[in-house]
């Protein structure tokens, strides 16, 4: 598996722009005389820290080199050998991405040079600025350096000295990457798989010294995961039934009920009151007050001496976000809160002791705490490594795909923190009133992958379309789908995103939206619609999202003729077999699971609960649900509840054999890659998909 570099978006990454001046192109014979290199880090270039030096050397300088970069012995006297600098050059190269023009000629010198001391350089990953501008645009008459500056328009630094070179090289870099990323090219191991595809019919083109080699595998990226985090969920463990007291609650009765209950800690505040407006008094605060006030604190109000606002995390949560949130925040009690934002519970140290916060379990709060979107770029290329060793760990794809969904939601609210910040700094002004952000498809079911767009939708307290709220909103709407555009989850083509006003609206927009969709009377007046049945608040207002998500739930409840538009606006799925019961695969070799048959399970199971008046969010939920009603065939229910779970589990293991080499992930998946007894139980999976035909036209038949 490629290390964790490679999985990093362009724009964020730890990369180190280099160059080298030398005594000719030979890599053979050729002396290194100046080497120069400068930090890339979070879309910056680090020039005050930027490393550069003459390099000792004991043979004569031919003259056309020194007519290219003016460096004679005269230049170099005094100046350090390679073998003092080296030690350097290596720790100011190490854990970064190495970037330059015809960055394999510098490589291969760096190579040559460490072995003359006896040493063995290890090549890193590398990006070749050349290459990836021709990957951004290909009929550029030149691809010189002088020649991508120009084009970019890029003020020339010291050309032919390397720290001139190595800086230009890097300001490239970061102009290319957002082209790069129109054109699909977004990770560092999507653009190193892009660039060697040119090399491979460039082969020979280049001195075969110069050419870059593969990067080395790593092995695992992520320590050995207890998986136990990720397959159970807060509500699991948390103590329900909190103690809630009135902040003015003398200490010697918030004392009392503590140690009638036998707990460590009371809330303060008003019963049904979110975190914001909670407060929390433990027994180290007990202590504290006695110890500082002595018998006199008993009588004191117990809101003096309790910490606020209350840290907390859904009910819901996977239960790594709550030791990453603890461990993160040093802190002892953690606050469980419902689907309205209320507090239900407590999680302590006394439920956790065995399970430990280690890197991959302190992914959900680094996106908490990420200060741009860099960082954010940064954070969320480790995403798919957490999802490789859950997988390893034998976790379910359908768990790990919940996982991944928790953290869709995570960054997405902090895209939407990072934005409304960025609009107050503009001199917009806050949220002219309460809103919620929510997402919609998969991340609102628990089920997404790795291969993502942006799904998601904004509701607000009040406002007419078009009016002062909505165009605030609007262009919140529009940074927060630029800065998760620019992270790793990109532009929804069918602009289902809180920046189009179609998924924008005031808490009475929605409801009028909702009641117009029921009144439908063609599937084009519908497109979209389906998913938002799926949405979950990720940020702020979430118990008006959740009212607004079960009034439309209820609104739906057995209006057959809307429910059969969602069902034929949804289509038919692609035919999945051929007609002798092979896996029929498209011109690549590949079968594309979600249109032959997962988009048909969500979309038979999401009608079935709305029919029934059934509100869940994730499939199998529905699908239980509905067996429990007894509205469907139980075994035939069961059958599809496990055809989801396959179907999952083969795209997953896809998307991260795709990651690995450097491929966008995507829904295709080539049947050689999953094993005789996949593809065995894959073939009967597609061909029950006339049961779900069977089911929608049974119950929708009114």
């Amino acid at each position: 598996m490629p290390n964790l570099l490679q999985a990093t978006p362009l724009f964020a990454v730890r990369g180190v722009a280099l160059d080298a001046e030398t005594t000719g192109l030979d890599v053979r014979r050729a002396r290194m005389i100046e080497f120069a290199a400068v930090h890339l880090d979070g879309g910056r270039l680090d020039r005050a820290n930027a490393f550069q030096s003459l390099v000792a050397c004991d043979v004569e300088i031919p003259a056309a080199s020194r007519a290219v970069h003016g460096l004679d012995r005269e230049a170099l006297r005094g100046a350090p050998a390679f073998e003092v600098l080296y030690p350097g050059i290596m720790a100011f190269l190490a854990g970064r991405v190495v970037i330059g023009h015809t960055i394999g000629f510098d490589i291969a010198m760096l190579t040559k040079e460490a072995e003359r001391l006896g040493q063995r350089f290890v090549q890193p990953l590398a990006l070749d600025i050349r290459l990836l501008a021709q990957l951004a645009e290909p009929g550029l008459p030149s691809y010189s350096l002088e020649a991508l500056g120009a084009w970019l328009e890029i003020a020339p630094q010291e050309r032919h000295r390397a720290l001139g070179d190595a800086m230009a090289a890097g300001l490239i870099f970061l102009a290319l990457a957002p082209r790069l990323r129109d054109r699909g090219i977004r990770t560092v191991g999507e653009a190193v798989a892009a660039s060697r595809r040119i090399t491979d019919a460039m082969a020979g083109a280049a001195p075969p010294a110069w050419e870059l080699r593969p990067p080395a595998q790593d092995g695992d990226p992520l320590p050995k995961l207890d998986s136990y985090p990720y397959r159970h969920r807060v509500r699991d463990v948390m103590r329900a039934d909190p103690v809630i007291l009135p902040e003015e609650t003398p200490v010697a009765a918030a004392l009392a009920a503590m140690t009638g209950r036998g707990v460590s800690s009371v809330f303060l505040g008003g019963e049904g009151a979110g975190p914001e407006a909670t407060a929390i008094l433990t027994e180290r605060d007990l202590l504290r007050a006695i110890g500082r006030h002595g018998a006199e604190a008993l009588a004191l109000p117990a809101g003096r001496f309790a910490s606020r606002p209350v840290v907390a995390v859904p009910a819901d949560a996977f239960l790594y976000r709550a030791i990453g949130r603890m461990s993160a925040r040093n802190i002892r009690h953690l606050a469980v809160t419902d689907d309205e934002d209320r507090i239900v519970g407590v999680v302590t140290p006394l439920k956790l002791l065995q399970l430990r916060a280690g890197t991959a379990v302190a992914l959900g709060d680094d996106i908490d705490a990420a200060p741009d979107a860099p960082a954010l770029g940064q954070i969320w290329s480790r995403l798919p490594l957490m999802a490789r060793a859950l997988l390893a760990e034998d976790v379910p794809a359908r768990l790990i795909a919940a996982v991944i969904a928790r953290e869709v939601g995570a960054l997405t609210r902090r895209a939407a923190i990072l934005a409304e910040a960025e609009l107050v700094a503009e001199g917009a002004g806050p949220a002219p009133c309460a809103y919620a952000v929510l997402v919609l498809g998969s991340a609102g079911r628990g089920e997404s992958l790795l291969a993502m767009d942006q799904d998601n939708a904004l509701v607000f307290a009040e406002g007419e379309p078009e009016g002062e709220a909505d165009r605030w909103f609007a262009r919140l709407g529009r940074r927060m789908a630029a800065i998760l555009d620019e992270v790793g989850v990109p532009l929804c083509k069918g602009g289902v995103m809180a920046s189009e006003p179609a998924f924008r609206g005031s808490l009475a927009t929605w409801r009028q939206r909702i009641a117009q969709w029921l009144g439908r009377s063609s599937p084009e007046d519908l497109l979209s619609v389906d998913i938002v049945f799926d949405f979950k608040a990720v940020h702020g207002d979430k118990a008006m999202a959740e009212r607004l998500w079960r009034d439309a739930w209820a609104a739906a409840k057995g209006q057959i003729p809307f429910l059969k538009l969602l069902a034929e606006n949804a289509g038919q799925p692609a035919a999945g077999l051929t007609l002798f019961g092979g896996l029929r695969t498209e011109d690549d070799g590949r079968i594309d699971l979600k249109r032959t048959g997962l988009k048909d399970i969500v979309t038979t199971a999401r009608l079935l609960a709305l029919h029934h008046g059934l509100p869940r969010h994730a499939t199998q939920a529905r699908l239980e649900a509905v067996a429990e009603l007894g509205a469907g065939g139980a075994s035939d229910l069961a059958e599809i509840d496990r055809d989801h779970a396959l179907l999952l589990d083969c795209i997953l293991s896809q998307q991260l054999a795709d990651i690995a080499e450097g491929l966008s992930p995507s829904n295709r998946v080539a049947p050689g890659t999953i094993g005789k007894a996949r593809t065995a139980a894959l073939k009967q999976a597609l061909g029950r998909l006339s049961i779900l035909d069977d089911l929608r036209r049974d119950q929708l038949s009114g």
